[in-house]
């Protein structure tokens, strides 16, 4: 019982942890622990494909290099929805308008899911396409259309998983989500293997060498994926149909609401330019690194999802900034709000340079992981290198820009990072690559996460979002306020 206790008191839940009074730091960790271990398992549905098609064949690690942007770029379009459900459900509560909360956490689910089906529906149908643009090889091209047409199929239920993680965030629940999601990411890990290389049960006659699983390849760890997602869908849903953690949900304000939904694009539809543009970013850069054998684009696969892993911490914050500043905002409290930045930003500064520091020395071991490949060790190591010493400047931008979400100027936050992705990196990188070879892209990594840490801080100590989305925000507030219908669900 000690144990249970001690490891219980990482985790405190929104009715234990004030976020609009008391410190910043105490309440800020509480809110963003939970989050970093659950994108923690989110990064671990990406390792373990890559790990395991890894062994399998470079080509299929190639595909699903390919795939993983095209998937990025389908959730980036429909993000926007949650982002919004987010922060109306965080201004909701801070300003003690429960109703409001749950009205505005039903009506984001409903049009989370009717986007879902649209963009996974396209997804499905000009897969081949895409990928053909986007330069995929004839030897990687059938592979990663076999993956991105199950995630397509697939996509309700990861986006929909997404949503119920904004919304419990938004009411400052992060523990039932990271709950949720480790019995989900454990399911995935047991059964990409049996899935991606097949299993043969061998017993006696009649039954000899009878196949359990057949050998889906690429295919298989898709499947594994969005299966595991739709279970952790199905749970999330009912904890909030239920109402006992978190904010709750109820068929009767699940009905669409055109009016609704305008003020959900409004807020919304910033951060879905935000996310798209991140998307596209790592869809263009593509258009380079296909340019290259193979090998490159392999290790270009490899890097990008170690450099996922390592900003775990800076967009688990982020996502506690944007909250404690939804939150404060709504409660009339920005001086809050600003402080959480500024000591959001710090901090995370000194943890990513730390980190960039063990990254940049044990960069050949941490490529070694995902493949057996000596030439793509050589590459992702060198790609690894070049970037590791500006980390610690993601995490300058991503706790200024989380901060501007929260307080409405999803707008600004969008404009930082298309500045940072397409004003910077992109061309840097098209430029670079022609005398430099693939160093040239590892390059405009290292250069724009420098430019956009400046180009953040530089905007948010401007103060404007101080003066005019308190008021703003007050104003989607009473607007947004809905009449308490009377009768259950």
């Amino acid at each position: 019982m000690g144990l249970r206790r001690r490891v219980g008191s990482l985790f405190k839940g929104p009715e234990e942890v004030d976020l609009t009074a008391g410190g910043i730091g105490k309440p800020l960790f509480f809110l963003s622990m939970p989050i970093v271990v659950t994108n923690l398992f989110q990064t671990a549905y990406n390792l373990a494909d890559t790990f395991w098609l890894g062994q399998y064949s470079t080509d299929a690690l190639a595909a699903i290099s390919f795939a993983f942007p095209m998937v990025f770029l389908l959730i980036s379009l429909g993000m926007g929805i949650s982002v919004a459900g987010s922060v109306l459900v965080a201004q909701y509560t801070g300003a003690g308008e429960e109703r409001e909360a749950e009205y505005a956490a039903s009506q984001t689910m409903t049009f989370a899911v009717a986007a879902s089906v649209i963009l996974g529906g396209v997804g499905y149908f000009f897969v081949g396409e895409f990928l053909g643009v986007m330069g995929a090889s004839a030897d990687v091209l059938p592979m990663a259309t076999s993956y991105m047409e199950v995630i397509s199929l697939g996509l309700t239920f990861m986006f929909g998983f997404a949503v119920f993680v904004a919304l419990m965030r938004g009411y400052g629940d992060t523990i039932t989500p990271m709950l949720v999601m480790f019995g989900s990411v454990v399911l995935n890990i047991v059964i990409d293997p049996f899935l991606i290389f097949g299993w043969t049960v061998v017993r006696d006659a009649p039954l000899v060498g009878t196949v359990a699983f057949p050998e889906l390849g690429i295919e298989g760890a898709a499947i594994a994926t969005v299966f595991s997602r739709a279970l952790a869908l199905l749970v999330g849903l009912a904890i909030m149909f239920r109402g006992n953690r978190g904010v709750q949900i109820h068929l009767r304000d699940a009905v669409p609401n055109l009016s609704y939904l305008r003020r959900l694009v409004r807020i919304g539809l910033p951060a879905s330019i935000e996310g798209t543009g991140r998307a596209l970013s790592m869809n263009l850069l593509l258009f380079i690194v296909a340019l290259f054998p193979d090998t490159v684009v392999a290790a270009y696969g490899i890097g990008t999802r170690v450099f996922s892993v390592v900003f775990l911490p800076a967009i688990a914050v982020a996502r506690g900034v944007e909250t404690m500043t939804g939150q404060n905002m709504g409660a009339g409290k920005p001086d809050r709000a600003e402080r959480a930045a500024g000591l959001a930003a710090t901090v995370l500064f000194g943890i990513l340079s730390v980190a960039g520091v063990i990254v940049w020395f044990a960069a050949a071991p941490i490529a070694d992981l995902f493949t057996t490949d000596p030439e793509v060790v050589d590459i992702a190591a060198q790609f690894l290198r070049y970037v590791a010493l500006t980390f610690g400047f993601i995490g300058l931008m991503r706790a200024y820009t989380g901060s501007l979400r929260g307080a409405g100027k999803t707008l600004t936050a969008a404009a930082i990072s298309v500045l940072m992705l397409g004003v910077v990196r992109f061309p840097v990188a098209w430029v670079a690559a022609g005398p430099l070879g693939e160093t040239g892209i590892w390059l405009s990594f290292a250069v724009s996460n420098v430019a956009g840490a400046a180009i953040a801080y530089a905007w948010y100590r401007r103060g404007t979002w101080r003066e005019s989305d308190l008021t703003e925000s007050k104003v989607d507030l009473d607007e947004s306020a809905v009449e308490t219908p009377t009768g259950g669900d």
